[in-house]
């Protein structure tokens, strides 16, 4: 019997330009200089320009690099390479740790809103209000942006970063969010120190939703002064009562319960500085939610009284997209290891990642990539001074079309029906 010839594996698809200058050239070429002028970086530039100190720390988010000198001398290896993404030039040590002490880190977090708007306008169906795929975790039946507000702490060395300290031995940044569920991207961000509840910078968080929309966080932001203004201004809102509310039943919308809906109510404040602040009743539905795989009582609060029951503990739900999103940069980015102490080079590094957070994601929406975050920003990595196509990688990537499934049981991986572990047994007997 005569053999099958196995097919020869293609090789990849060549470029002219490297992947790590594909991935910079999505940044609007006239944008940083623009930037720098603005906050007055170009004044503070000599040999290592702007763009130069762009480019590194883009690097060194994409690389996971683990220090300044491995990033330093990474970036003079590929010298030639990296001079050819629009003529930046390797850092020294002092240089790049210089340059993230006392460029006003305001410039990268204007470089990401920058850049962020150009690709939605460049790409509409990217954009945070436009045309876009629903993804998973998002209820079917609500057509209005839902956003998630909530904040990560990023942990810090307290023995060299004195700016951070909010304990008597622990150090931290903040990370303050608003995300598009739909789109996963980011609407506004506060990066600063960990002192304060996470309630301290709710309002400026909110400041831009628009009548109708929908905004979902945790207990930790409940304050009924907030609460009301989002009210007034249109905005139906769902988060999860703290323990020690203190109301008054005026309303039951069941009688008995429903399936895992427990109560169904509408109350009032009782205490006075609450009922002064919100006047008006709310909404009080109690149900019995699943959470790490066991059934659990929560009890949820909200304006709106139209929605199903079951809708506002959907929407609630939603919530745990944040969770995912905070899980995604903080694994495959670097938000661990800093480059530098100061709260400046803290900011820089910050901004940094969420500015490769949505360059790659953008490259993962115009390209259809169907796999993980994570396999994309491996994918990158490994490649990065390579001189290959990415889009066509992108589009090429795996063994099979389609979106990468889990199989339920590993027998089933080999032959379906047939179970190894019956046989393993009858072998054994």
């Amino acid at each position: 019997m005569q053999k099958k010839k196995r097919k020869p594996r293609q090789s990849q698809p060549k470029s002219k330009l490297s992947v790590l200058r594909q991935v910079c050239d999505l940044i609007p070429s006239y944008l940083v200089g623009k930037l720098a002028r603005k906050h007055g970086v170009d004044k503070k530039a000599r040999s290592f320009s702007p763009w130069s100190h762009v480019v590194s720390m883009i690097f060194a988010q994409i690389s996971a690099a683990i220090s300044l000198n491995d990033v330093c001398d990474n970036l003079r290896h590929h010298g030639g390479l990296l001079a050819t993404i629009r003529g930046a030039l390797w850092p020294s040590r002092n240089g790049l740790s210089n340059a993230n002490k006392i460029r006003k880190a305001d410039m990268a977090e204007d470089l990401f809103w920058g850049t962020l708007t150009h690709l939605e306008q460049q790409t509409p169906s990217f954009g945070r209000r436009g045309p876009k795929k629903r993804r998973r975790g998002i209820p079917r039946r609500f057509t209005r942006t839902i956003h998630a507000v909530d904040s990560s702490t990023i942990k810090l060395v307290a023995n060299n970063i004195n700016w951070a300290k909010h304990r008597r031995r622990k150090a931290a940044a903040k990370l303050h969010l608003r995300l598009n569920i739909g789109s996963f991207l980011p609407g506004f961000a506060i990066v600063e120190a960990a002192d304060h509840n996470d309630n301290f910078r709710a309002r400026e968080l909110c400041a831009a939703i628009l009548d109708g929309e929908i905004v979902v966080f945790d207990k930790a932001y409940v304050d009924f002064e907030h609460l009301w203004d989002l009210s007034e201004r249109g905005v139906n809102w769902v988060t999860r009562a703290k323990d020690n509310m203190a109301y008054r039943v005026v309303k039951r919308r069941i009688k008995k319960r429903e399936g895992n809906i427990l109560r169904d109510d509408m109350i009032v404040l009782k205490t006075k500085k609450s009922r002064a602040a919100y006047e008006q009743p709310l909404r009080r539905v109690v149900a019995i939610v699943e959470v790490d795989g066991k059934p659990k009582e929560l009890v949820f609060i909200t304006n709106n009284t139209e929605w199903a029951r079951s809708s506002v503990c959907d929407l609630y739900q939603s919530r745990w997209e944040i969770e995912v999103f905070f899980k995604q940069i903080k694994q495959n980015l670097k938000l661990c290891d800093f480059l530098g102490n100061n709260a400046n080079a803290v900011r820089w590094q910050v901004w940094t990642a969420l500015l490769v957070y949505v360059l790659l994601r953008y490259l993962g929406h115009v390209n259809d990539w169907n796999h993980s975050f994570s396999r994309l920003c491996t994918l990158v990595r490994g490649m990065l001074w390579d001189k290959f196509s990415l889009r066509d990688i992108l589009v090429a990537y795996g063994t099979a079309g389609g979106s990468f499934r889990m199989l339920g049981r590993p027998d089933q991986a080999f032959l379906p029906g047939f179970d190894l572990f019956a046989v393993g047994q009858q072998a054994a007997h």
